[in-house]
């Protein structure tokens, strides 16, 4: 099965703002470059068919574009999950039958072999399915085959929604990049010792990464 995936990027200017007392004014060019090395890894992984980005950032329009995504507008409005559902509704206004997946765009050390993983064991499910996030607290990645819908429910405790809501967990083993999203400085040092993407080793490099 081949997927089609929706990444949600905010505006970098107020994007990853738990990263500012390590970042500091270089935050939102840290932001760009975790969304730039998330999109790069998925669209180099084999059972990703598209990237769909969904984004009011033109300057992050512009650079993710030039990767292979596809760009659209936040038109909702409304938050992470409203702009996971239009993004899944676009793909699926053009192929009824596309495999749709929400993938958060703060991944920086994402492997296209660890994604296809996940993406095949997905696949194997029966329905919706789930990756929880290196806490085990919340999702970094949700799936929804053809004939079912995304209902993406992440922010906070996304795991515990996600189980509630009838999505299998995911419970592979050695597919800790596609775990680790970066929220914190903590989170970031975790990600860099993972190994990130180039963009993000650029931008991080000279960062003093403290708790």
């Amino acid at each position: 099965m081949m997927w089609s995936l929706v990444v949600p990027l905010k505006p970098l200017a107020v994007a990853k703002s738990r990263l500012a007392p390590a970042a500091g004014t270089v935050r939102p060019g840290l932001a760009l470059a975790f969304a730039q090395d998330t999109v790069a890894a998925a669209l180099a992984c084999a059972q990703v068919w598209s990237v769909t980005v969904v984004t009011d950032d033109p300057l992050a329009a512009a650079e993710l574009a030039a990767l292979g995504a596809r760009i659209v507008p936040d038109a909702p409005a409304a938050g992470l999950n409203a702009a996971l559902a239009y993004g899944g509704h676009l793909i699926r206004s053009a192929t009824p039958d596309a495999a749709v997946a929400a993938l958060n765009a703060d991944l920086p050390a994402l492997r296209p072999l660890e994604l296809s993983a996940v993406l095949n064991s997905a696949t194997r499910a029966s329905g919706r399915a789930f990756l929880a996030d290196a806490a085990a607290i919340g999702t970094t990645l949700l799936t929804a085959p053809p004939g079912h819908d995304l209902a993406p429910a992440f922010g906070g405790a996304s795991r515990a929604r996600h189980r509630a809501s009838g999505a299998r967990e995911i419970t592979l083993r050695g597919v800790d990049s596609v775990r680790q999203d970066v929220d914190t400085p903590a989170d970031l040092r975790v990600a860099l010792a993972l190994g990130v993407g180039p963009r993000t080793a650029d931008v991080a490099a000279g960062l003093l990464i403290t708790d």
